[in-house]
């Protein structure tokens, strides 16, 4: 099965290419050739790979600055999807569009399920869910899966912020008041291999929307605290988490409270779960601390 991801560089993007041996041919495109700016790229790009799926990992993802550029946000976010989804229509094949927590407000008490109402509050949320409705509008055989917090050993995340901050310094303040789940972006990639696998042995997706994220929850403080534990044991950097509030760290973009995402669906369909984020996020950091001391 070939699958074309959009995006060279990012941390689904390459975790997908490294899981996917033995299981499917996955094809990297990016700028140049596949530029989500210039939607004139997509068509000759889709003709040249041939693909038997997309999965649109690509997007613009720097949530503060899209609130000073939100015609770039919708433009790489929504009309981006948009447009694959009306060309792999045509192609007559399958899209899965990779989405965010940031579509809902962050304000119930308990996991966003599939069912729960979107409210997104920032420009990136907003621009996410116009992508969301592009892709269902634009392709019946579509696969939407929100995800969050996603960690890697590729690209930017707060991992390896967490990392390299306390190589220098001594004590951090790490927010304690917003929630969510670590996502390890292998699992993620192995969900969404798994839900390919799926499409082809059963000819199409189940439905159209799904959550997937790590098991267990944690604040920005307490995934820290873990980091520099597990970083500590290992004779790697280090540093002291102090938890402070939201209100201490002003951000143009507000970020939600609670991000935590049910994933029950996807595993009831799939028969796949991401694994428990203090494990993964530990394994993670071993492969960090381990590669910088080799």
């Amino acid at each position: 099965m070939k699958i074309l991801v959009t995006g060279t560089s990012g941390q689904l993007a390459l975790s997908l290419a490294e899981r996917a041996k033995g299981k499917a041919n996955i094809v990297l495109v990016g700028r140049p050739d596949l530029d989500l700016e210039d939607l004139a790229t997509f068509a000759p790009v889709l003709k040249s790979v041939a693909p038997d799926m997309v999965i649109n990992a690509a997007a613009h993802t720097g949530v503060d600055q899209q609130e000073d550029e939100p015609q770039r946000a919708f433009r790489i976010n929504a009309e981006a999807p948009a447009e694959l989804a009306r060309l792999t229509r045509l192609a007559g094949i399958p899209i899965i569009q990779v989405s965010t927590d940031y579509v809902f407000d962050g304000k119930a008490a308990q996991p966003y399920s599939e069912t729960d109402m979107p409210n997104p509050q920032t420009v990136y949320g907003r621009s996410k869910l116009a992508g969301e409705e592009a892709v269902r509008a634009g392709n019946p055989d579509h696969l939407v899966v929100r995800t969050a917090w996603v960690v890697s050993r590729h690209g930017r995340n707060f991992v390896k912020t967490m990392l390299r901050l306390s190589a220098t310094r001594d004590r951090l303040q790490v927010v304690a008041d917003q929630f969510g789940n670590p996502t390890e972006a292998r699992d993620l990639a192995d969900g969404l291999l798994a839900a390919a696998a799926s499409w082809r042995k059963q000819g199409g997706f189940p439905q159209g929307l799904y959550h997937l994220a790590g098991q267990g929850r944690a604040n920005w403080f307490e995934l820290a605290t873990h980091v520099f534990t597990v970083s500590a044991s290992l004779g790697g950097p280090s540093a002291l988490a102090e938890p402070v509030g939201s209100e201490q760290w002003p951000a143009k973009a507000a970020r939600p409270a609670n991000s935590q995402l049910s994933s029950d669906a996807f595993a009831r369909d799939f028969s796949y779960r991401a694994g428990e984020w203090r494990e993964r996020v530990a394994g993670l950091v071993t492969e960090l601390v381990g590669s910088a001391n080799r």
